[in-house]
């Protein structure tokens, strides 16, 4: 392996660039490793806690969501209270610091959580589709474009 020097504004540069690593005990379970240009192109440093956190979150969910069969969607579910689980069905950020999830709960009833980000703290689920006959909703990958619009 050879070793590169860096000028120091490389070095910088590096530093201010996001960075993802995970390790997973499922050889067949395919980490996230790659960051789309629409999310590294701009240094965290110039992002809001809201829009680094929205960010990161549709990575997530999009990982999650290449795992689903067809007869489960992502869903959240939120700690530290009795919200309960999110059939997500949009996610939004309002800066500099605020999330916001819309969906519906499991017994379908329209629901928005709206969320300080130093409080984020959620788990992705896999709930069965409500209707066998259409196909799954997949919004991490409606989210993902939306995102990538935002480079051009």
């Amino acid at each position: 392996m050879g070793d590169e020097i860096e000028t120091s504004a490389e070095a910088a540069e590096a530093a201010a660039l996001p960075r993802r690593h995970e390790v997973h005990a499922d050889p067949d379970v395919e980490p996230c490793k790659d960051i789309p240009d629409s999310v590294a192109q701009t240094p965290v440093e110039q992002k809001s806690p809201a829009e680094w956190a929205y960010e990161r979150l549709i990575l997530y969910i999009q990982n999650f969501e290449q795992q689903l069969d067809n007869e489960h969607e992502v869903a959240m579910g939120f700690t530290g209270g009795d919200a309960g689980v999110l059939r997500i069905e949009g996610m939004g950020f309002f800066d500099p610091d605020m999330i916001t999830f819309y969906g519906s709960d499991s017994v379908g009833v329209k629901t928005q959580l709206v969320q300080h980000v130093s409080q984020l703290s959620v788990m992705l689920r896999a709930l069965p589709k409500p209707t066998q006959e259409e196909p799954p909703t997949r919004i991490g990958f409606r989210l993902a474009a939306d995102l990538a619009s935002k480079g051009d």
